[in-house]
């Protein structure tokens, strides 16, 4: 990977570098830098106000240095002229603790000691809309089950073609892209990477995403559940933890139940134990609980859990093991802050393993249909709110995830509960005019 960036830029005919940052509610912050002036950035950071961005800072706060890392660059596909490159929050030449792609570094590093390094894949869904953003792009997309629909996924042909020429360009790997559940809906797959490079490709691949429908004439949206009746926006996580040298998958042993190892079903059990408290990051958003706590959607299930359980090969369950030596974690949604998301998997994971979770029993019933059967169980949170008071009284994830962040984070999102709850809505008015 490129060291020197402007030798780099010089190479590939770079002119401009988009300096970017993650905030904690997942927005993506950017300086556009021309290339004459990137080495003094690559040493000193490029200067925001972070008071202007969604972190716990104050106007009287020194100016937040994003130093870019430049292992991370990407040049834009669709405009050459331009990289990308993810960088380190940092104020006055420290690390800022609060800033999600530092929480999940210092993970890493914490995994590490334990001798795991941590490989993932996403699977994102989103929407593409008109360009109001008030419906569906495509007019004909109507269908009751619209899922892998041949029809529709090639009258988008154009934007979904294109992103993935570009993921292949990049050496992503892409592997399908399909029509999903939802009138509109897609998703779009690549290899599974370490969870840092995960996490750099997910936030650029939400970027890239947005940009590509804008230059067709129409809206993206990550959002979790933007229409009523039809399935949301899930970002199924894929987990799998190999020794440090990246050659032994530490969670495969054919020899125990579903193929998974004893440090699997440890790392499994910390999921488990701190899934309610976990919501509160994979699901972050208020919009999120009408997703995981939808009802029946016109297609005829939501794909979302509402209860901590687990199984073999089943996606009616908060978390699946489809084989061998990895689990997919059903709960995270498309709202989610690729580092953040990262980041508390191997917080409440990392947990697991040192404690020697046990994930508990598992269930292999159609959730969906027979839920009511199973007895004892956590129910996930019903909103927002009860989320962040859920992660607010698990002292060991907060810790794990830091507690500067913890902090900033709790701060941040229950101004934004404060903020939903002030606003008045139509069904108000319409319910309770007449009283």
């Amino acid at each position: 990977m490129p060291k020197d960036l402007a030798k780099w830029a010089k190479d590939k005919g770079v002119r401009y570098f988009m300096i970017s940052y993650t905030d904690l509610f997942g927005g993506q912050r950017a300086k556009l830098v021309p290339t004459q002036a990137i080495n003094d950035m690559a040493e000193d950071g490029a200067g925001f106000a972070g008071f202007a961005t969604w972190l716990d800072l104050t106007p009287a706060h020194p100016d937040l240095m994003a130093v870019p890392d430049a292992t991370s660059v990407i040049q834009l596909p669709w405009k050459k002229d331009v990289a990308w490159v993810a960088a380190r929050a940092t104020m006055e030449g420290k690390l800022v603790d609060q800033a999600p792609r530092n929480v999940l570094e210092r993970l890493i590093t914490e995994a590490a000691k334990d001798g795991l390094r941590v490989r993932t894949g996403v699977e994102p869904e989103f929407f593409i809309l008109n360009a109001e953003g008030t419906a569906a792009s495509d007019g004909f997309d109507t269908g009751e089950k619209p899922c892998y629909d041949q029809q529709a996924v090639m009258r988008r042909y154009d934007v979904i073609s294109e992103i993935c020429d570009y993921m292949l360009e990049m050496g992503w790997e892409p592997y399908q892209n399909d029509h999903e559940d939802a009138i509109g809906q897609f998703e779009m797959n690549w290899k599974y990477d370490d969870v840092l490079q995960t996490a750099d490709k997910h936030s650029f691949f939400k970027f890239m995403v947005k940009s590509i429908s804008e230059k067709h004439g129409f809206r993206a949206t990550f959002m979790p559940k933007p229409f009523k009746g039809l399935t949301g926006s899930g970002c199924h996580a894929h987990i799998s933890v190999w020794s440090l040298d990246g050659k032994t998958n530490a969670f495969a042993d054919g020899d125990r139940e579903l193929g998974l190892s004893d440090r699997g079903r440890n790392f499994l059990g910390g999921i488990m134990k701190h899934a309610s408290a976990l919501a509160a990051i994979t699901n972050p958003t208020v919009n999120s609980y009408k997703r995981i706590n939808a009802p029946r959607t016109t297609s005829g299930a939501t794909w979302a859990p509402n209860t901590v359980t687990w199984t073999g090969n089943n996606r009616t369950h908060m978390v699946r093991v489809p084989g061998p030596g990895r689990f997919e974690l059903r709960l995270p949604d498309g709202a989610a802050n690729p580092y953040l998301l990262q980041a508390v998997i191997i917080a409440a994971g990392l947990d697991g393993v040192r404690t020697k979770a046990d994930p508990g029993k598992r269930y292999d019933i159609d959730m969906y249909q027979n839920g009511h059967l199973v007895k004892g169980a956590p129910k996930l949170p019903l909103n927002l709110l009860d989320a962040l008071r859920e992660y607010d009284r698990n002292k060991t994830l907060k810790a794990m995830m830091g507690e500067e962040f913890s902090s900033a984070y709790l701060k941040l999102k229950h101004k934004e509960w404060d903020s939903f709850v002030s606003h008045f809505s139509h069904w108000e008015t319409e319910n309770t005019l007449d009283i």
